[in-house]
């Protein structure tokens, strides 16, 4: 049978909702997926790995990297720079993996108008309260802070209709179910069958 073609799948969510752990389980059940890794001019926080959770890089290494073309997207998120290296993501896509990409709102509609087939899905928190109780939780921020984020959260949230799948994280092995069925759907979508469908009307 002909390869099925590779799949962008942007997962985006406000901070603090709890994408990576999302993820680390999504990825766990599904070894087959591709996971993209950003990059941050942010500090690392506790218990993240440079090359496993972002590349960490100082703000030169990234304006640097943005002016040899070799940025897919990036975005300013507060005082810091997020943004996507774009040739893993062709490789990838160009081998038939499904790749998926923790990415800030910002950057997944750039993502939209470069790459339109892509599948995007939202990570909703129950509620802004436990987002805010998430956010504490964490320890890393000053009070200020944590107000801007759920500033950002709520514009964030609005933009969630622009977003093909929403799925809620009020439990991580729910949401977790719920993004991998989603993801299991796309194999049959049309983008992903079409080689299929040709080689079954020219082999008679």
């Amino acid at each position: 049978m002909a390869n099925k073609e590779g799949m962008l799948i942007l997962f985006s969510g406000p901070s603090g909702v709890g994408k990576d752990a999302v993820l680390d389980i999504v990825l766990n059940k599904d070894k087959s997926l591709q996971k993209s890794i950003s990059l941050t001019t942010r500090d690392i926080r506790e218990n993240e790995v440079d090359g496993k959770d972002y590349y960490f890089i100082s703000m030169d290494e990234f304006e640097n990297m943005i002016a040899q073309g070799k940025v897919l997207e990036f975005a300013k998120y507060g005082s810091n720079l997020y943004g996507t290296p774009k040739a893993p993501i062709d490789k990838w896509l160009s081998e038939g993996k499904t790749v998926i990409l923790k990415i800030e709102v910002q950057g997944a509609t750039k993502i939209k108008e470069l790459y339109p087939d892509s599948v995007a899905i939202f990570v909703l928190p129950p509620s802004m309260k436990e987002l805010e109780n998430r956010l504490r939780s964490r320890g890393t921020e000053k009070e200020d802070d944590i107000k801007k984020r759920l500033d950002i959260a709520r514009e964030e949230i609005k933009r969630s209709k622009d977003y093909d799948f929403i799925v809620i994280n009020d439990d991580l092995e729910s949401v977790s179910n719920n993004v991998l069925s989603i993801v299991k759907s796309l194999d049959f979508s049309y983008k992903r069958m079409n080689n299929y469908v040709s080689e079954v009307i020219n082999n008679v």
